[in-house]
């Protein structure tokens, strides 16, 4: 199997004592997650442009192999102003982890008001265009994304579909396993159903626990997303006091069962 699985972000201080031990300086925590996975999904990109500095200190503290999957900044997916210069400006950050070998895509999530309109799917493809031949994955929010003819445009612009595990609402992208690039990828955002529209805190969403059986329905989804892609990459975002530190774990020992 080419299944990766981590998380979506790391560097949270409700981890600590749930993930990370009280005594772990926070510089360290990024080398201790990587002694458990080998990939993650880095989402303070999303409200910043990051630094070139910044990316590299974080592939040095990663082993060789280690991939990291980047969240593309807001200003590209959702205020989309001037977005071609924001791009040149993300890419160039990128240069560490691209020449350590320790990049594997960048993820463009897009907001629920982003709906599958003849000008939203033209700004897709400029935003493609852009980026050149960085691997890309697009995140929808709205159901309306979900048709064999958008995954044909997504295939035509190598980009990759991300696969989502949220609260079943009429409006959302349902739990469905399609490959349109060379990157299968998998976002699982718990199923908090109470909490996903009304919440005062933006965590409230994320605090899940997902049973073993939640997670069996992604098992044959996963092999086949496995099977049509060449790497395929999992990620857990109920990230709320380590959850999804858990939920990585539960997840992997489910597919090394399947496999035996």
């Amino acid at each position: 199997m080419t299944v990766l699985i981590g998380t979506s972000g790391f560097s949270y201080k409700d981890w600590v004592g749930a993930v990370y031990p009280p005594e772990l300086p926070r510089h360290e925590w990024l080398t201790f997650y990587s002694r458990e996975f080998p990939t993650c999904e880095l989402n303070f990109t999303y409200y910043r442009i990051p630094d070139v500095d910044t990316l590299k200190g974080l592939a040095e503290k990663v082993p060789p192999g280690f991939l990291f999957s980047v969240k593309a900044y807001q200003g590209i997916t959702h205020e989309r102003e001037e977005p071609q210069q924001q791009i040149q400006q993300f890419t160039e950050a990128l240069t560490p982890l691209i020449d350590e070998g320790k990049f594997s895509c960048v993820l463009l999530q897009f907001p629920h008001s982003f709906h599958a309109s003849r000008a939203n799917l033209d700004y897709l493809k400029r935003v493609r265009e852009w980026f050149g031949d960085l691997a890309c994955v697009v995140e929808f929010r709205s159901r309306e994304w979900v048709s064999e003819r958008i995954f044909a445009e997504l295939r035509t612009l190598n980009l990759g579909f991300c696969c989502v595990d949220q609260p079943h609402f009429s409006d959302l992208i349902p739990p469905i396993a399609v490959v349109t690039g060379p990157i299968a990828y998998v976002r699982f955002h718990g199923r908090n159903r109470e909490k996903w529209w009304q919440h005062e805190e933006a965590w409230e969403r994320y605090d899940y626990a997902y049973s073993d059986e939640e997670l069996m329905e992604w098992v044959p989804k996963i092999r086949q997303l496995d099977a049509e892609a060449s790497l395929t990459l999992v990620y857990m975002n109920n990230h709320w006091r380590g959850q999804a530190f858990g939920t990585a774990r539960q997840l992997r020992s489910l597919l090394e069962k399947a496999e035996q």
